[in-house]
């Protein structure tokens, strides 16, 4: 990233509420420089909403392209007051995306759906999405869970898997493929490019035996056969049930960021922990009373601003 100084943080999130409807796009911007606090942007509104497709959405992620920014997100609205239907969501749900595109992270066009996902595909959950300097294209990822046949009669059945595709206007997408399997099944990918490396945390199923839960791995490319698990079990210190691994690195300082969402008790929401040596799989803690993040902040990415983006986006909302 070129262009002037880093300063500052912009997360892209959703809520869970449950009493209402808060599944849509809400920003948060840090106080400064600081990325251990955190301030709801908009006055605590969303600043986007897609009403088409499930009727909410889920997991956003934003990526910042030559040709701007993208966010996807996953079409899905869980809130209803007859309650969730979890079977439903995962075997019968949305095979689609939902997608909003930006010049400047404050004019974002009309939120569209892009069927990613197979025919035989249950749901298309967490998408993220990685720019490919060389290609120049974008490598986007989420999980799906397969039929086992392949039957579209029989969408979903089969355990989560992550599948990939490319795309170079978030309009056109290949054919999609397998990424990664774990027993039990795999969501909530997400990936760091490093000048050593790639590194990828993603959250194997908690209650299959011997559960990775949310792991760490590096290779050499994103395509790397032969990765390296650097740590697993991350963030079972905080709750039993964790996910939502999003990974940065600080603007000023070798030190990263790792924050996983904990869904096991009320208020859910982002966890940190930390490290200076992203190749150890330590992961430190941060202590509750040094990380401020409104309760409920949900699944979403991190994106490390320019001082001018910062300052427009703090005018802005």
């Amino acid at each position: 990233m070129s262009g002037g100084e880093l300063f500052g943080y912009l997360l892209v999130h959703f809520v869970e509420d449950a009493h209402s409807h808060a599944e849509k796009i809400y920003f948060s911007l840090s106080h400064g420089d600081d990325p251990l606090r955190w301030r709801r942007m908009n006055d605590g509104q969303a600043v986007l909403e897609w009403t088409a497709g499930t009727g909410g959405v889920r997991d956003p992620h934003i990526v910042r392209g030559p040709d701007g920014f993208h966010i996807v997100a996953t079409d899905l609205r869980v809130w209803r007051p007859e309650g969730a239907d979890w079977w439903q969501f995962s075997h019968r749900g949305s095979r689609d995306l939902v997608v909003w595109d930006s010049p400047d992270l404050l004019t974002w066009s009309p939120p569209r759906a892009v069927t990613v996902a197979p025919e035989d595909a249950g749901m298309a959950w967490a998408p993220e999405s990685v720019y490919d300097p060389i290609s120049g294209d974008y490598l986007v990822h989420w999980a799906s869970s397969l039929s086992d046949t392949g039957d579209p009669a029989r969408r979903g059945e089969g355990p989560a898997r992550i599948l990939v595709s490319r795309t170079r206007d978030f309009r056109t997408f290949t054919e999609p493929t397998t990424y990664l399997e774990r027993p039990g099944g795999v969501i909530d990918l997400t990936v760091l490019v490093t000048a050593d490396g790639v590194h990828r945390f993603a959250k194997q199923d908690d209650d299959v035996a011997d559960s990775w839960h949310v792991f760490h791995q590096k290779g050499a490319s994103f395509d790397d056969p032969h990765v390296r698990t650097v740590a697993r079990h991350i963030g079972q210190e905080i709750a039993p049930r964790v996910e939502a691994p999003l990974i940065f690195k600080a603007n000023d300082a070798a030190r990263w960021y790792l924050w996983v969402d904990q869904y096991a008790r009320q208020p859910q929401g982002y966890q940190a922990l930390t490290t200076t040596d992203l190749d150890s799989g330590e992961w430190t803690l941060v202590p509750p009373q040094d990380f401020h993040l409104p309760p409920n902040t949900k699944h979403g990415a991190v994106l490390p601003l320019l001082r001018r983006e910062y300052e427009a986006l703090d005018e802005r909302w």
